[in-house]
């Protein structure tokens, strides 16, 4: 019999799947709701913070732009759950094939997601994705793979 853990887990986990199910099909519709409304995200691309829902889509949504078909791979993601709040830190990867028909097999990036326990639904409230950097250079590390 699974326990109330168990069953938390495997909800964040379709959380998550639903994130790479959206990207694939290019959903935006999909890709809102994992998200809690003020969700707040440090993702690769600048400014520092990129605040709410609808800039969290216009993230995916650019994402779109520069791709005909996308692909989301999630590696190595371990799940740590509470009762009303979780962590989850893993690898990820976006590649696909660009609108001018350029292949390209991505990067890898670290991710991380804390999600709250929003009225009986695991949300993402935060997500962080970054790359190593070289110190001395100052440039990102793009070309590590788990």
């Amino acid at each position: 019999m699974p326990t109330q853990h168990d069953i938390d887990e495997a909800k964040i986990r379709q959380q998550i799947e639903t994130i790479v199910e959206g990207l694939r099909a290019k959903d935006l519709g999909a890709l809102k709701q994992p998200y809690s409304t003020d969700v707040v995200s440090f993702d690769v691309e600048p400014p520092l913070q990129h605040v709410g829902i609808d800039a969290k889509l216009k993230n995916w949504a650019n994402v779109f732009a520069f791709f005909e078909d996308v692909s989301y791979e999630v590696r190595d993601l371990n799940v740590i759950v509470g009762e009303e709040v979780a962590f989850g830190h893993g690898f990820t990867r976006l590649s696909g094939t660009l609108k001018d028909g350029t292949a390209t097999p991505g990067m890898w990036v670290r991710v991380t997601y804390c999600f709250r326990k929003i009225d009986g639904t695991w949300l993402i409230t935060h997500d962080q994705v970054s790359v190593p950097f070289d110190v001395r250079s100052g440039k990102g590390v793009v070309d590590l793979e788990p």
